[in-house]
């Protein structure tokens, strides 16, 4: 009996270890399927599209591939297509979220049909880029794209009760808004139900929410690198930019929306912009608290703001109120009109010395120093005679040389009747010579005389007269000098 007793007990004991291993089994199993579908249930959602809008040269394309990790030096047209990546580290998921871009002219407004529809519109965030450098389009640049989205999403013909509930959603995130610094470390969507007292929230101002689109909105404004130089450029002081934050803080509010101000040159905020991004479409932890001290790297998250907050930027109004027009203040400087010289084509070479010798021919002929002497005298005569060969050259024995300057302090009648003895002394001497004296030695001189057709000594008095009347009071001759020898001819 022992032996069959104890293959008994041995049967017994091996079945209840196969019971042991077969629910250890099961139990492995189950935690891997519960594992499994936990995970397929936390998994990121797909299919969230980022709407852009903007004008052309606001940087809209260039921050949005500075998000991607790529540098987009492309430019597109009617509708561009980009993704982020998005990875969560808690679950070690990754998942793609689309972002449109919608070309700045409105002609191609109509491409957001292929974009967005009704059933994606709640898994949508809207991004409005207005560009710092140019301040003064950036209200004028959000009223019309806001307008272009509001038109979109009334042709799409969402049933009145789907799009209550969407607004409703919007209000009740804005409302839960919390303190990074007060929050916990869940999301603030969770936090709604996390206790009783959460249930109770602020009601909104009386311009908050006032256009509500049923999806989050996002205003990004770039190229904040700009501020330095409207500061020197164009006389930006400290009043502008909070004129310039006040009013786009007032249009955050109708719609709900946040705001940050980026620079893809300094990268500024650039980290912070996809982190936000991030939060609002996938509900990921943002412990960033808002920023407001630096006017060019604000950020003010959706639910932050209120009237009583932006009020402190009107404390620094001096010129300025805050209800007046954006444009009667931040107006556009005048267009500064490049001022180009007018280009002259210089002419052919020929042709400019044809027209100047066409010039010079119209003009009068110029006188020659010949025909402004006396026609009386010979145009070779000579004011002073040459020498005789052999004769030596004696200084002061002409009549010419022998007058001289007038005395300053010599009177009128004295110098006048000098002047007629010398005269009379010179005809004198030239009529008496002798056949071998200076005045008949010299054939040449005779012969270019008789060539004139004039008499020697009439050219003589012709001269000396024409002489005396060009200058009567510029020679005259001393009383005491001797009567001089006779000269030659003159020529």
């Amino acid at each position: 009996m022992a032996p069959v007793l104890e293959k008994q007990l041995l049967g017994a004991a091996g079945s209840g270890d196969n019971n042991n291993e077969d629910e250890e089994g099961q139990s492995l199993w189950s935690s891997i399927l519960s594992e499994v579908s936990t995970r397929s249930s936390s998994k990121l959602p797909s299919g969230k599209n980022i709407l852009v809008f903007g004008e052309d040269g606001s940087g809209k394309t260039t921050i949005m591939a500075k998000l991607q990790g790529t540098e987009h030096n492309k430019k597109g047209r009617g509708l561009e297509y980009l993704y982020l990546n998005v990875h969560d580290e808690d679950i070690d998921d990754l998942t793609r979220c689309n972002v449109w871009i919608l070309d700045g002219d409105l002609y191609y407004k109509g491409l957001l049909k292929f974009a967005v529809s009704a059933e994606s519109l709640g898994d949508c965030l809207a991004v409005f880029v207005v560009d710092m450098s140019r301040p003064w389009t950036i209200m004028e640049s959000l009223q019309k794209w806001a307008s272009v989205l509001r038109d979109h999403v009334d042709k799409l013909k969402i049933p009145p009760e789907q799009m209550r509930e969407m607004e409703q959603k919007m209000v009740k995130a804005f409302q839960e808004y919390a303190e990074p610094e007060d929050a916990s470390s869940s999301s603030p969507q969770r936090r709604a139900t996390a206790g009783e007292d959460d249930d109770v929230v602020l009601p909104l101002g009386e311009n908050t929410l006032t256009h509500n689109l049923g999806i989050p909105v996002l205003i990004v404004c770039t190229k904040c690198d700009a501020v330095s130089v409207l500061e020197k450029e164009h006389d930006y002081r400290e009043e502008h930019f909070d004129f310039i934050q006040s009013h786009i803080r007032r249009f955050c509010l109708k719609y709900g929306a946040g705001l940050i101000y980026t620079s893809v040159k300094e990268e500024k905020n650039l980290g912070l912009l996809y982190k936000y991004i991030a939060h609002k479409m996938y509900d990921f932890q943002f412990t960033s608290p808002a920023l407001v001290v630096e006017k060019d790297a604000v950020f003010i998250p959706s639910g932050w703001d209120n009237e009583k907050k932006i009020g402190i930027l009107h404390e620094n109004f001096t010129t300025v109120t805050p209800e007046d027009p954006f444009e009667d203040f931040i107006m556009k400087p005048p267009v500064r009109k490049l001022v180009h010289d007018k280009e002259i084509n210089a002419e052919d070479e020929q042709v400019f010395l044809m027209k100047q010798q066409s010039l010079l021919a119209k003009q009068p002929a110029t006188p020659t120093r010949g025909a402004t002497e006396s026609p009386g005298r010979p145009a070779s005569s000579s004011p002073r005679p040459s020498p005789r060969a052999g004769q030596p050259n004696v200084t002061g024995s002409s009549p010419m040389t022998a007058v001289k300057k007038p005395d300053p302090n010599m009177k009128g009648a004295a110098a006048n009747e000098g002047v007629l003895a010398n005269f009379f002394n010179s005809l004198l001497s030239k009529k008496t010579g002798a056949p071998g004296s200076p005045g008949t030695g010299n054939p040449g001189v005779q012969g270019s005389a008789k060539k004139t057709g004039q008499k020697p000594g009439s050219t003589d008095v012709q001269a000396e007269l024409d002489r005396m009347t060009r200058k009567p009071d510029s020679m005259v001759s001393d009383n005491n000098v001797p009567p001089t020898p006779p000269m030659e001819n003159e020529a």
